[in-house]
Parts: C-alpha cells; structure tokens; sequence
C-alpha cells in the first residue's frame, strides 16, 4: 500500500515536471516556432521619410551690384526682397551709370552690373552675359504747361539734334525748347539715343546724372523736353505720344511705342558659371515672386 502511494506521488510530480516545461516552451515560440524570447532584443526598421533639403536653404554671403540709375527701383526692392528669404545673405548696391556697372562686373569688382540698354559687341566679346530681368519703356516728358501732347519720330529727332529749337515747329507755343538729357555712360541716355539713331549727335541744354533729376529739371523749366523711365513718371510732369502711341505698358508689349528697353543684371560668363549666390539670387528674379516684384516697381515683366 506504500509502495503504491509512493508510486503515485512519483507519477504526479513527473506530470507537474513535464507540463511546466511543455508551458515555457510554447510561451517562448510563436505560430512559425520563432523564439519570442522577451530577453531577446529587436529592432524596428527606420520607416520614417525625410524632406530633400532646399539646396538654397542655407544660402549665405554676400552679392555686389552696380550700374544702371534707371534700375535703383528693382535692385533695392530686389536686394531686400532676397534678404528677407535668406537672413544670412547680404545684397548691396550702387548706382553708377550702366557703362560704369558694365565695367565693374567685366573687371571683377562686383558680381552683377546692371545694364538699362542691350550690351555693346565689345561687351560681349569680353564675356559680359545679358540677363534680361525686365523690360522698360522710355517717356518723353514736357513741363506741365506744354499743351504738345505727340511728336512724330522725326520731330522728336530734330528736337535733340538742334534742328528744330522752338515749339511753334511742332504745333506748340512760340517758345524756345530747353534739351534735357542724361549724362554720358547713363543708359538711358545710350538707350534713347541709338533707339532714334542720333548717338553722338544730341545738343543738350542740360545733362543730368539721375532720373530724378530730369524729372525735376523738366517740370521747373518753362518750354522743357526730357526722357526718363517709364516707372518714374510722376504728376510733376506730361508726357507726350510718340507717332500717336503712348507710352504704356500694354503699347510696349505689343512692340508698337517707339522707345522701350531690357533692364539686364549682366555677369561675367553664363548663368551657369556665377557662384550658387548668383544663381540663386538670378533664378529668384525670373521666378513668378521675381516678377511679380518687377510689377510692383511699374516695370514690365519678361514673361
């Protein structure tokens, strides 16, 4: 009877041994029989998708320009425009006349000169680039008195050669005509004058060094004619048609008013081979923001 007691405690705790190792072994498997382990580490793949950086996003330094009078408008709101996108980068300007920016960006001193006339053959042999940002059109304004309100070509030509020096030859008062120009090297001026084919042959009354400054001359001086861009027109002063077509931005487009121009932020060789500063700053100018800023400044876009 012992023995039998004995026998089955034995049988019993071999039961108990048997289902408690079945137990952890199956609790340390899954369905596929791989180890659960809870000692056994696992790593969870990475799933996470990371934007490409903007490659100008980081953009830093400083970019030069100089030249055009005509153009100080849509630099300085081009300069701080850029600014405002990229804080580290520092845009300066300096207006000195298109021939003088044409000259620094050819020497190397600045990274962009601008231009308010197409550039010359010998410019370009030197490896200066046009890059077109805008176009302008060029207003002939009278003195607000004047009641001349069009001139053709041919009167406006012989008005700036001498030809014609009072305004009763055109259909005006009996008064004398006072000249107003731009200075030598202004764009403007080069503009204005191999637009009407009279390069070397204007008699100027004044030459004036800035826009402003025509305009101002223009509108105190009783009997004045001068030419300045379209952008800087103000009530100070009238302008007049030219062959019976004004000078607006829709006439300019349509390629019928006599005098309209490219505004050019030129640079030594290609696009393509200025620093990722100019680039990008060159890019941004003919961007949708780019020239949505050149119609804010009156200038007419190049898209």
């Amino acid at each position: 009877m012992r023995r039998t007691i004995k026998g089955i405690a034995a049988l019993l705790l071999m039961l108990v041994f048997v289902i408690g190792t079945f137990t952890a072994c199956a609790g340390n498997t899954n369905s596929t029989g791989e180890s659960t382990d809870e000692n056994t580490s696992t790593e969870t793949p990475d799933t996470s998708t990371e934007t490409p950086a903007d490659d100008t996003a980081d953009l830093s330094g400083t970019i030069t320009m100089a030249g055009s009078t005509s153009m100080e408008k849509i630099a300085n709101a081009a300069a701080e425009s850029f600014m405002a996108k990229y804080p580290d980068v520092t845009v300066t300007a300096e207006f000195t006349g298109s021939g003088a920016g044409i000259e620094a960006v050819t020497a190397g001193t600045v990274d962009i000169g601008n231009s308010s006339r197409n550039l010359k053959d010998t410019e370009t042999s030197a490896g200066v680039v046009e890059n077109i940002v805008a176009i302008d059109g060029i207003a002939v304004v009278l003195d607000p008195a004047n009641k001349v309100a069009n001139l053709t070509k041919d009167q406006l030509v012989q008005i700036y050669t001498g030809a014609v020096s009072n305004w009763s030859a055109v259909g005006g008062a009996d008064q004398p005509i006072v000249v107003i120009g731009r200075e030598a090297g202004s764009g403007t001026r080069s503009a204005f004058e191999e637009l009407l084919e009279v390069e070397d042959a204007c008699k100027y009354s004044n030459e004036i060094n800035s826009s402003g400054g025509v305009l101002a001359k223009v509108a105190s001086t009783a009997g004045a004619i001068g030419y300045v861009s379209l952008d800087v027109v103000d009530s100070s002063v009238v302008t007049v048609s030219l062959d019976d077509v004004a000078p607006t931005e829709e006439n300019i487009k349509a390629g019928s008013y006599l005098l309209s121009r490219p505004f050019i932020m030129a640079t030594k060789g290609a696009l393509t081979e200025q620093t990722e500063l100019v680039q990008a700053f060159l890019n941004y100018m003919l961007s949708d923001e780019g020239q949505e800023l050149v119609k804010t400044v009156g200038l007419i876009t190049v898209k």
